[in-house]
């Protein structure tokens, strides 16, 4: 797989790497054999980064990446990025202390069995954190421990990844960006990519409608963040199918039909659009499939699309999503 290098950490990456929120839940139910084996499949096609955070089950995603990463003796292999914040109730930017900073950390370095960090990125905080150099101090005071070795910021709009990385020490920036969430190219990568700022891109296939899998009529389970947070009842509604109301994201989905390349699927399309950006270091696919998987690296090794591709997936965003999402992030 094609690599890039993570801004400033020194890291090359793979340009396709695993989120892992789909081993802690919100997608339905899951074994921790089912879970194991989705992470063993990511390493097999040559995976090495892997994206978790604390609140994901609990810790259970963060646990099982560490058991198979033992168990494979792959940690020198691979890059794990995980995230802190999101266990403060009620989460507040006050909460986010050295203190709190510190315990969260170190919870994450037990459930991972990892003595210092790759990578600890805030986890969507708050308004109020950006303007808290006190939480950014304790960030660096917490690598010149060795608890960490970098840091960086998930966020969930331009506005704050832009922000973020006015502070020197942040290193990477996680953000959603796809083919219905098209802002970040605006100003947001340009930026990223003139501070050399490490760039990862989640929820890269809009929670699986640029798959082309699903059709107006889909059920998901109960447990499943696509059913019960379609209108942003438990988190940010950005995060359940890149914000796109399903039935447009349905109509979208059908409309890039015709951009997809003949020997590609259109989950490769959206993820080749996204790395034909340059500034962009990593996306982050979640799947418990290994076929699917497997698919998603094959995208790193696919040709850049054309210009008139690029002009298609822009237009079906003009013509059908941008009116919903565009202003919001």
């Amino acid at each position: 797989m094609n690599q890039r290098l993570l801004g400033t950490t020194g890291f090359e990456v793979g340009e396709v790497g695993l989120g892992t929120w789909q081993l802690g839940g919100d997608w339905g139910e899951l074994s921790d054999e089912a879970g194991r084996e989705a992470v063993h499949a990511a390493l097999d096609e040559g995976i090495d980064f892997l994206d978790t955070a604390d609140v994901y089950g609990d810790g259970r995603s963060e646990r099982l990446v560490g058991e198979v990463l033992d168990e494979r003796d792959a940690w020198d292999d691979v890059t794990v990025a995980t995230k802190a914040g999101r266990r403060l109730d009620p989460h507040e930017a006050d909460g986010y202390t050295a203190a709190n900073l510190e315990r969260f950390v170190d919870r994450s370095r037990e459930k991972l069995g990892a003595e210092t960090l790759d990578l600890l990125q805030l986890h969507c905080p708050p308004w109020g954190v950006y303007y808290r150099p006190e939480t950014f101090d304790a960030l660096s005071s917490l690598r010149a421990d060795g608890k960490i070795a970098h840091y960086g910021v998930s966020v969930e709009k331009v506005e704050q990844g832009l922000k973020a990385i006015e502070y020197p020490g942040v290193e990477t920036v996680q953000i959603i960006f796809n083919p219905f969430r098209q802002r970040p190219a605006e100003r947001f990568l340009r930026e990223a990519e003139r501070r050399n700022v490490g760039v990862v891109v989640r929820v890269p296939l809009a929670s699986g409608l640029l798959t082309g899998a699903f059709d107006a009529d889909e059920e998901f389970p109960e447990e499943d963040h696509r059913n019960y947070n379609r209108e942003g009842d438990a988190f940010d509604v950005g995060e359940t199918f890149a914000g796109v109301p399903f039935e447009v994201g349905i109509e979208a989905a059908e409309a890039l039909e015709s951009a997809v390349p003949d020997s590609a699927t259109m989950a490769q399309l959206a993820l080749r659009w996204i790395l034909d950006h340059d500034a962009v270091t990593t996306v982050i696919p979640g799947s418990l499939d290994a076929d699917h998987i497997a698919d998603n690296v094959a995208a790193s090794s696919l040709p850049s699309l054309s210009a008139n591709r690029h002009r298609q997936v822009e237009q079906v965003y003009d013509d059908v999503v941008r009116e919903h999402v565009h202003h919001r992030w």
